[in-house]
C-alpha cells in the first residue's frame, strides 16, 4: 500500500490573492472558493484533470490557501520546483517576475542552474533550467 501526493496546503494572509497568482503561474484554475471567500480557504488545481484525488495513479496536486493570522518569517523548509514547459527559463522568470513574483535570496552562490523567486507572500520557489513538458 502507498499514498500519493494530492495536495499541497499553503498559510498565507490572502488566499484568494495568493490563489490568483499561482492560478496564473501554474495555469490553474479555483476549484473552490469556501464560504467566507477571503476569510477562508481558496483550492486551487489543474483544469486537464478535474478528477483530482478521485483519480488512480499521479496527478497534478491542488494547491489549498487558508489563511493565518501570523506571517512567514523564515526561509521555506519546502518550496516548489517549477519547469518551464513551453519557453526557456530566462521567459519563464521573466513572466513570473511580470505577475508579481520577486526575486529571492536564499544564500545562493550564482552558479545554480535554477533561479530562486518569491511569490507575493514572501514563499520562496524555484525555476529551473530544464524542461520537462
Amino acid at each position: 500500500m502507498t499514498s500519493k501526493f494530492t495536495e499541497l496546503a499553503i498559510d498565507c494572509a490572502d488566499p484568494s490573492g495568493l490563489a490568483r497568482f499561482w492560478c496564473a503561474v501554474l495555469g490553474y484554475e479555483v476549484l473552490d472558493e469556501g464560504e467566507d471567500g477571503e476569510e477562508g480557504v481558496v483550492t486551487i488545481g489543474s483544469p486537464l484533470m478535474p478528477e483530482g484525488r478521485s483519480r488512480p495513479g499521479p496527478v497534478p496536486p491542488t494547491l489549498t490557501f487558508a489563511r493565518v493570522p501570523e506571517g512567514k518569517t523564515i526561509k521555506n523548509r519546502l518550496h516548489l520546483d517549477l519547469n518551464p514547459t513551453d519557453t526557456d527559463q530566462e521567459a519563464e522568470v521573466r513572466r513570473v517576475l511580470d505577475l508579481g513574483a520577486r526575486p529571492a535570496d536564499v544564500g545562493q552562490t550564482g552558479e545554480e542552474s535554477w533561479v530562486t523567486l518569491a511569490d507575493p507572500e514572501g514563499n520562496e520557489f524555484c525555476i529551473l533550467a530544464s524542461r520537462h513538458p
